[in-house]
């Protein structure tokens, strides 16, 4: 979709501080929204990876269905996700980009760096942007790398910043608009949840 603009950016930023704002000191962003967090497993029986064509489908199937339902949740949803993805390193400066991630994202342009205090060595967390349609092949291609383990972290986000999607391998964190949201999404999916009373 081409380049965003600084000032889009800006707006985006200010939007997600005023909606979500960090937690204080080390707590999860889970804990601090646990009514409207909820987690959902990629394969039945919480199978972490996918082994074959099968089991990929699956996977991309149960986060398009996500999506989607998500997107029918927001009254002002235009289709279109903010990628946020994080490559690490130890320069404070960004390296060259994975492979894997130019060629599912060839747009992405690059927002920012800084020391990413997770970790007690010098680990910079180097942050990257796209804005794809929702059922972009983009999209799809990403899933997948994050379903094969590939080592970035990744949020999807929709324009208004109203939820938030956290893929990862095995399955997807997500932060709905409201409680009474969260709760359609279990309610509709009681089968994706995990049987561990955390909901990890």
């Amino acid at each position: 979709m081409g380049e965003i603009p600084r000032d889009d950016l800006d707006e985006l930023s200010a939007l997600w501080l005023r909606q979500w704002p960090a937690p204080p000191g080390d707590v999860p962003m889970r804990h601090a929204y646990r009514d409207r967090w909820v987690r959902f497993h990629a394969l039945p029986e919480s199978k972490q990876y996918p082994e074959d064509e099968g089991e990929y489908g699956v996977v991309l199937g149960r986060h398009q269905a996500l999506l989607a339902e998500l997107g029918e949740l927001s009254p002002s949803d235009d289709g279109v996700l903010y990628v946020f993805v994080y490559e690490w390193s130890e320069q404070a400066e960004p390296v060259d980009r994975m492979a894997e991630l130019q060629e599912a994202l060839p747009n992405a342009q690059y927002c920012d760096s800084w020391l990413d205090e997770r970790y007690r060595d010098g680990v910079y967390s180097h942050q990257y942007l796209s804005r794809c349609a929702r059922s972009s092949p983009e999209i799809s291609a990403l899933l997948r790398l994050v379903a094969d383990d590939l080592d970035v972290e990744v949020t999807l986000i929709p324009s208004d910043v109203g939820w938030l999607y956290s893929p990862y391998p095995g399955g997807v964190d997500i932060f709905a608009p409201s409680a009474d949201a969260r709760d359609a999404l279990r309610t509709a999916h009681p089968t994706w949840l995990s049987t561990d009373r955390s909901g990890m």
